[in-house]
């Protein structure tokens, strides 16, 4: 699973927030959640219009950028942690470059049958593009990742992958509502739901919400999100062991868990499909350090999850104690 690059994208200072059980059933049905999201998502993109990859520098800061991140999620599936360290470079306040390398730990549940394992997760390069407006803030990453990670303990696909997302906010002073769409070849890890598994497929996917800052140092947010997948789907687990399951075959879990009991598997579109929503509460006691509480919850999956992040702003600190 790769980290999405909507992390740096909601973890810039201005714009916030920095820190955010369906059977398989016809597509008729299927697409009624994602329709009233969608259509959520275009009433906070008129609002808008109205108005871990590392964290960004502020407006106006150029030069080197490097942020240390160490997070994690816990479900009925087991623990997932990551280390996510990167550096990079502000070329101008509205470009810049960044690259990377996660580290995993993960501990399977023992209903999973899986083993607790560690390991590199897949190098990535960012490019980021970002316009600071009084109307509208907009960011785009895209950012590729090589396929460096072991598949057989679901962390890489054993293919290269890519991931495109763009973001559009305003603030209303405290209220800062978002909307972000992307394209991907896989289905991302994020601050607040590593999941249990890689992906390798076409997907499209959108999150839409809105965080509040509490104070000069807290905010609190929530949002929903939608993937969907088109064409053939291949699943990683990170928490089952045993053989792949060929093409056409369906699932083991009856909850609708592909991951759960098949380490790889291979199917339709059904096999990545998600939606859910996510509620979260964070910190910055300092410009140089970010905490979150997070928990998210896949209606697909029929899986709760809690979340913890802590990230570093190495490049600050380095333009502090250079500037001195």
């Amino acid at each position: 699973m790769e980290q999405t690059a909507a992390d740096y994208l909601r973890n810039t200072s201005a714009m916030r927030p920095q820190v955010g059980s369906l059977r398989s059933q016809p597509m008729s049905k299927r697409l009624a959640l994602p329709g009233r999201f969608l259509l959520a998502t275009l009433v906070l993109a008129a609002m808008a219009t109205a108005q871990s990859v590392p964290a960004a520098p502020s407006q106006g800061e150029t030069g080197f950028t490097s942020y240390v991140e160490f997070d994690g999620t816990s479900n009925a599936e087991g623990q997932v942690y990551r280390l996510n360290s990167s550096i990079g470079y502000s070329f101008t306040e509205h470009f810049g470059v960044d690259v990377g390398v996660p580290i995993y730990f993960v501990r399977p549940s023992s209903s999973t049958g899986g083993v607790s394992g560690n390991g590199l997760g897949n190098p990535y390069v960012d490019l980021r593009l970002r316009f600071l407006n009084p109307a509208v803030n907009f960011g785009s990453v895209l950012t590729g990742y090589a396929p460096a990670g072991d598949s057989k303990l679901g962390l890489s696909t054993g293919r290269a992958t890519f991931d495109w997302t763009n973001h559009l906010d305003h603030s209303f002073n405290n209220l800062t509502p978002f909307l972000e769409a992307g394209l991907s070849n896989t289905v991302a890890d994020t601050q607040l739901f590593l999941r249990p598994f890689t992906s390798l497929g076409m997907n499209s996917h959108f999150q839409g919400g809105a965080s509040y800052q509490l104070g000069k140092y807290f905010n609190v947010g929530a949002s929903g999100y939608d993937i969907q997948p088109f064409g053939q789907q291949t699943i990683f687990s990170k928490v089952a062991k045993g053989n792949a399951t060929a093409f056409g075959q369906t699932p083991g879990s009856g909850r609708g868990r592909p991951f759960q009991n098949n380490q790889q598997i291979t199917g339709s579109s059904d096999l990545a499909y998600d939606n859910g929503f996510s509620a979260w509460i964070g910190a910055s006691p300092s410009p140089y350090l970010d905490l979150q509480l997070g928990y998210t919850r896949s209606i697909q999956y029929d899986l709760n999850s809690v979340s913890f992040s802590m990230g570093v702003n190495i490049g600050r600190l380095y333009h502090r104690s250079s500037s001195k």
